[in-house]
């Protein structure tokens, strides 16, 4: 007996896409759809590609360029160095992740690439907060940013944020350049990529931090002002260490933190979506207040 029949073109896309993938989970997620004869899972992966915007991308996790993975991180990041290169940029690419599933190897990866580039590149050697980054763009001096995280999307998604050397995310006309050089990338197995310990990778510096919390901390317009109790949840995510220390040189007495949410966790076991706009999202902050 032979197995379902999948359409000889979107096998072969599927195929050459499985070929040319790093990671070994979402190659054999290709395997399995096509022994499946999973048309429409194939299809939903290979029939489209994740739109790069002003947004940067931000999709579910899963095979093919129409889902967060490695080769689409890898071509991105290959697209910005070239964009980079082609406006005559100096200076490092800062580079940050929250904690997601995929944002460690996503980060390193756009380390990797940039390097191999000639480019320097700053990376946080481990979760920061989303405005952390973006100020690190502008106290080192860089050139561009990346921050991986879809920011409130589902448990399942990633994103992948670009920002400009002013610390803004980019605008048009930027973005769809980076898309033009992200489409005219072929298979990322001809990418080179440095190593780990490559001397162009460097930490992001702890200064990077304390300087943005000391301009935080200056903000308070009114520093004789009674202290005043505040619930906080991070929602699973990666604000807590940054938070605290904000409040605690403010002045102001730490928050009270909702325990179940405190630590991060890329499944956000306690909520449906991890967006506070969405029903329920708040309903434990709110119980704690």
């Amino acid at each position: 007996m032979t197995g379902p029949v999948v359409d000889a073109d979107l096998r072969a896309r599927a195929e050459a896409w499985r070929d040319d993938d790093p990671d070994p989970v979402t190659a054999a997620e290709v395997d399995a759809l096509l022994e499946a004869g999973d048309e429409g899972g194939l299809r939903q992966r290979f029939d489209a590609a994740l739109a790069f915007g002003t947004a940067g991308l931000r999709g579910p996790l899963g095979a093919g360029p129409n889902r967060m993975n490695r080769v689409v991180v890898q071509r991105t990041a290959a697209a910005l160095g070239r964009w980079l290169d082609d406006r005559g940029a100096t200076g490092p690419v800062a580079v940050g992740r929250d904690a997601r599933h995929g944002s460690e190897a996503f980060a390193a990866d756009t380390a990797a690439v940039l390097a191999a580039m000639g480019r320097e590149v700053v990376l946080a050697d481990g979760p920061v907060p989303t405005p952390v980054l973006a100020y690190g763009v502008v106290a080192l001096g860089a050139a561009a940013g990346v921050m991986v995280t879809a920011s409130h999307n589902p448990p399942a998604d990633n994103g992948y944020k670009v920002y400009d050397h002013t610390g803004a995310q980019i605008v048009p006309p930027s973005d769809g350049q980076i898309a033009a050089h992200i489409a005219a990338i072929g298979r990322v197995g001809d990418l080179i990529l440095a190593a780990a310990d490559d001397p162009l990778i460097r930490p992001l510096p702890s200064a990077v931090v304390d300087d943005y919390l000391a301009g935080v901390a200056a903000l308070r317009v009114t520093p004789d002002a009674p202290t005043v109790r505040v619930a906080y949840t991070p929602m699973h995510g990666v604000g807590l260490d940054v938070l605290r220390r904000a409040f605690d040189l403010a002045g102001l007495a730490a928050p009270v933190v909702v325990a179940e949410q405190a630590e991060p966790d890329p499944d956000f076991p306690t909520v449906a979506f991890p967006n506070p706009e969405e029903p329920g999202a708040m309903d434990l902050l709110l119980a704690l207040a």
